[in-house]
């Protein structure tokens, strides 16, 4: 199966040679549960042009410092690739930014939350399994950096899983085989704690510290890993 990896962010530096960039944090995130995945980049960032539909199996999109409200020349193609990709109908699953991305693109609603920053590991209660969901797990614990939040979900979406500081945390959508997490599953824990000193100063200090010392604890991203392969096994041709 060809997977697609659209990005739309990259690590900062120093930490881009520490740990790579996200395309490889990816494929080492699904590789295990999907040794037969092919992967692709698409990055137009660097002002690559995008791929056509028929040039993947199934599309990712990545994380971004960006926010999908603004007026970034690469942000609207990207979002017409989507609608594109679901109107195939083929799958995609989107991951922070690209869980906002894919929100807007099919009518919901994205802002810059007045809840402030979410950073560290965050756990989310799953309300509802999806199929792909297996094994299943009513609580997710992950890494999260954002500040931008889904605050209406698309017109026929399902809210899967979320908090309370992030209630739209995970959604599936009507659109198309897709869906999407706020979370960040492709983050170990070593890259998670240092994109968060490294953001120190805009961070408030008590939400800092809570965060770098929930990095001690334990996530679930091998299991959102073999969600996100078994999502594009069930929905793939």
């Amino acid at each position: 199966m060809r997977i697609c990896i659209l990005v739309t962010g990259e690590p900062p530096a120093p930490l881009d040679n520490q740990f790579g960039d996200y395309p490889s944090m990816f494929e080492r995130l699904i590789k295990p549960a999907a040794p037969h995945f092919r992967f692709s980049v698409a990055n137009p960032l660097r002002g690559e042009k995008l791929p056509a539909v028929s040039d993947f199996d199934g599309l990712l999109v990545t994380g971004s410092p960006a926010g999908v409200y603004e007026e970034h020349e690469w942000i609207a193609p990207c979002a017409e690739l989507i609608k594109r990709t679901a109107a195939a109908p083929k799958p995609q699953v989107g991951i922070c930014f690209g869980h906002q991305l894919m929100a807007q693109a099919f009518g919901g609603k994205v802002i810059k939350s007045d809840r402030g920053w979410g950073v560290g590991v965050h756990d989310y209660r799953i309300s509802q399994t999806a199929e792909w969901m297996s094994p299943p797990s009513n609580q997710i614990a992950c890494a999260v950096s954002h500040q931008d939040q889904v605050i209406e979900a698309p017109m026929g979406a399902k809210i899967l899983g979320g908090s309370d500081f992030c209630p739209m945390g995970v959604l599936e959508y009507a659109q198309g085989p897709a869906m999407s997490f706020q979370q960040h599953p492709e983050f170990m824990h070593e890259y998670g704690t240092a994109l968060l000193r490294l953001r120190e100063d805009r961070i408030p200090a008590d939400r800092f510290g809570v965060g770098i010392d929930s990095y001690n604890n334990r996530t679930d991203r091998e299991l959102m890993g073999k969600w996100i392969a078994n999502f594009f096994m069930m929905h793939g041709n």
